[in-house]
């Protein structure tokens, strides 16, 4: 129990020390990134040797993000546990969000696993398996404080916009809107700082992070929040059991040792204990 603790503490002082993780080109699966087996801890077997390749897709603060030149976040600090369970270091791929829900990237042998604030469905389990849930997602419905919108009833008629292929999008559609597709959660919030949209239904973590300046929160208001049911969770190949189990372990050993709690409150703000919950989606 001491080794476990010792060395989670340390990875955690590690974590905040170098604030995250420079992003990596890809390159072939066939590069074992120079030599030695590709093999590690417990018998988890990685596209390259000597590293966890996580694809993601940036940016997406507060869950990872490119500051100082660094790919940092929730996300990237919860990873980077899991690799020094495994005995290697996290590198990043960015990669574009669509392949998330196929399991491209990972199918093709570039990533060992993708960390995306995903939200776990059953769509998209049946083309990757999910880890355990690490993170309690409600969507959030942004606007400009003189857009005179109050809820999301209000949008109706209005140029809503979200980010494309996200849980977001989909759930605009559902209710009827024809959302403005946006590339990525910062696209999408500049269309409504710019005018291009009215309203934004986005992830609401995002908007926490981005409503922390002061400058956003003077001019801009959550209309909203929509509790969706929605829960995050880190993606393997399909049948990749050894890394899911050890994403999973490296996720619980956090939850019960406070470093989650940590790094929760270093990213996302007040811990809120259901945001640990063990359940699977």
């Amino acid at each position: 129990m001491n080794t476990v603790l010792g060395r989670r503490a340390r990875a955690l002082a590690a974590i905040t020390a170098t604030a995250g993780l420079v992003l990596v080109a890809g390159c072939s699966s066939d590069d074992d990134g120079g030599s030695g087996s590709k093999t590690a801890a417990g018998g988890v077997e990685l596209v390259k040797a000597g590293q966890l390749t996580t694809c993601t897709h940036l940016p997406y603060p507060p869950f990872q993000s490119e500051i100082d030149g660094k790919v940092q976040g929730f996300d990237v600090a919860l990873i980077d546990l899991v690799a020094a369970d495994l005995g290697v270091e996290q590198q990043i791929l960015d990669t574009p969000f669509e392949n998330f829900k196929t399991g491209a990237f990972l199918n093709a042998g570039e990533c060992d696993l993708a960390a995306a604030g995903m939200t776990i469905t059953d769509e998209r389990k049946k083309n990757v398996d999910f880890s355990d849930p690490y993170f309690e997602a409600t969507q959030a419905v942004l606007v400009d404080k003189k857009s005179g919108i109050r809820s999301f009833a209000d949008l109706e008629g209005r140029k809503v916009g979200a980010q494309a292929q996200t849980t977001g999008e989909d759930y605009a559609k559902s209710k009827g809107l024809d959302p403005v597709s946006f590339e990525s959660s910062d696209a999408v919030i500049n269309g409504l700082r710019t005018g291009q949209v009215e309203a934004v239904v986005i992830d609401y973590p995002v908007v926490q992070g981005w409503l922390k300046d002061k400058a956003n929160a003077d001019a801009f208001e959550v209309a909203e929040q929509i509790n969706t049911g929605e829960q995050y969770g880190f993606t393997v190949k399909k049948g990749n059991t050894q890394l899911r189990e050890a994403i999973d372990k490296a996720l619980a050993d956090a939850k019960a040792d406070g470093t989650y709690k940590k790094l929760y409150e270093q990213w996302i703000g007040p811990y809120d204990d259901s945001a640990a919950s063990p359940a699977a989606s």
